[in-house]
């Protein structure tokens, strides 16, 4: 794996957004955690984002989240980036997040737009600004309209990226012209949020992804990368039609329910979900299933 630590790539180019594996009584598995972390990094990820959404973040306490960003550098921490997320729709309470994965040794923090409480631009800015000056780590900002409410405007993202350590964006706005403009203007280092735009959002300068279907697909998602830097936009393409089944299987109900299923019927590390999560019924089970294998992915 080539190095990682530039500043063109701060996170690495393929990273996870992993689920948080828990045990059969709704416990941290914190074992499992780390042999899925293992077994994404040994696939080809460069990077791990954890207590994330898909990591099931707004079911997991302050001590399981720093439980699991110590489990998770102790299985990969010399291997690849783990980032921590700790975004929340309080600002004090993502300053105590951020500077309890500093303490734990975190690589770099996520932090997604406040959701809910839909505070105006000036409000986003703050709280990006206050995340970023609570601890010397590089912090990726992550803007999902469709989950907070609010998106980052073009100009506040501008605004951010003077920060010295507000150095990337997780983009899933699901619009290409936005990005492209923000792109251009920020300088930030630009990953996918949104799996099917993820070859899309390369030809308008992303550096890579922060994948959810990374946990069953990662070789592929690095082979259609290293295709688009090598200028071969033909098989670039055709990784991405390949795996068009896979990101619309994937997302056909909430991302977490189908990772797990996924995970499970590989018969690596998920275990249930904790509610309002619930499991997939057998009729989405199997049309999972379906998806996958017209994607390729062995199960």
């Amino acid at each position: 794996m080539a190095p990682i630590s530039t500043s063109q790539t701060p996170f690495g180019r393929v990273l996870t957004a992993m689920v948080t594996p828990f045990t059969a009584d709704g416990g941290l598995d914190l074992d499992g955690a780390q042999r899925l972390a293992a077994h994404l990094v040994d696939a080809g990820n460069d990077g791990l984002i954890v207590n994330g959404t898909t990591g099931e973040s707004p079911t997991t306490s302050d001590a399981e989240k720093n439980d699991l960003v110590r489990a998770v550098l102790e299985a990969v921490g010399d291997r690849a980036h783990v980032v921590a997320g700790v975004g929340t729709n309080d600002t004090r309470h993502s300053l105590e997040l951020a500077r309890a994965a500093e303490r734990t040794g975190a690589h770099g923090l996520l932090a997604v737009t406040p959701y809910y409480n839909k505070p105006p631009q000036e409000g986003l800015l703050r709280h990006f600004t206050a995340i970023a000056d609570a601890t010397g780590l590089p912090v990726m900002l992550y803007d999902i309209p469709g989950r907070s409410g609010v998106p980052i405007s073009t100009e506040t993202l501008v605004r951010l990226a003077e920060h010295p350590r507000i150095v990337a964006n997780k983009d899933a706005k699901g619009d290409l012209g936005r990005a492209s403009w923000a792109i251009a203007q920020s300088g930030l280092a630009w990953y996918s949020g949104d799996d099917m735009l993820n070859l899309p959002l390369l030809s308008v300068g992303a550096v890579g992804f922060v994948s959810v279907v990374g946990h069953v697909v990662t070789p592929e998602l690095r082979a259609l990368l290293e295709a688009h830097l090598a200028g071969d936009v033909r098989k670039a393409t055709e990784i991405h039609q390949r795996l068009l089944p896979v990101y619309t299987g994937m997302f056909r109900t909430q991302g977490v329910m189908t990772t797990k299923a996924a995970l499970a019927l590989q018969g690596l590390p998920a275990g249930p979900l904790r509610l309002p999560m619930v499991e997939l019924t057998p009729d989405e089970e199997a049309q999972l299933k379906r998806d996958l294998a017209a994607g390729g992915v062995a199960l």
